[in-house]
């Protein structure tokens, strides 16, 4: 049986952690800040988490550690996270804290990892429908540095990196294996990418 516990929350849309990922943060609102004065006091830790509309949370999120930290000159911190697990949102705590805390419980998927079947061909096909969609957004990125990154780690940063919207942010979060996360993936920069070209035609 999972042991229940309160877990500080950090809702945000649009972006997800996995576990054994790391995640740069800048953390500027005063609630925000306050989470994170009380968890450098406690044990780091708090959960990355979607919100929903109208203030609501997607069920599944993940525990990231504070693994360092600074405190700038205008009061912000910049933060790197690593992922440890993911975790089951219960119920939301009322509390006096200016930040959301929840009853949470950690979940445990399937995650004996599959050995990774995608080849070198559908790792470099990635890469580029990845660029492509990225470039098609208008984002800047270094996209230099993505054929050396360890397969499995590659798959998690570009799910992690892409700009989609929160359902489809959840929808990868929620996809156990890689996979399945690599086909996800795949489909999405296709869609978009025909999306894209029909709006040029009309």
């Amino acid at each position: 049986m999972s042991i229940k516990f309160d877990l500080p929350i950090f809702p945000l849309s649009g972006t997800i952690l996995f576990p054994e990922t790391n995640l740069p943060l800048n953390i500027f609102e005063k609630r925000y800040l306050k989470m994170v004065d009380f968890v450098l006091s406690t044990n780091k830790k708090f959960g990355m988490i979607q919100p929903k509309d109208r203030g609501g949370l997607y069920k599944i999120g993940c525990i990231g550690k504070i693994i360092s930290y600074e405190e700038t000159g205008d009061g912000r911190y910049l933060i790197n996270i690593l992922g440890e697990q993911y975790f089951q949102v219960l119920n939301e705590k009322k509390t006096e804290n200016l930040f959301r805390t929840v009853e949470a419980k950690e979940f445990a998927p399937d995650k004996s990892e599959k050995k990774i079947t995608i080849n070198d061909q559908t790792k470099r096909s990635l890469i580029q429908k990845y660029v492509n969609f990225v470039k098609s957004s208008k984002y800047e990125v270094d996209f230099t540095f993505l054929e050396k990154i360890e397969t499995l780690a590659l798959i998690k940063f570009i799910a992690m990196a892409a700009p989609f919207g929160a359902a489809e942010k959840q929808m990868l979060l929620e996809t156990y294996h890689s996979d399945g996360l690599v086909s996800k993936l795949i489909t999405l920069f296709d869609y978009y990418s025909s999306s894209n070209n029909n709006k040029s035609l009309n």
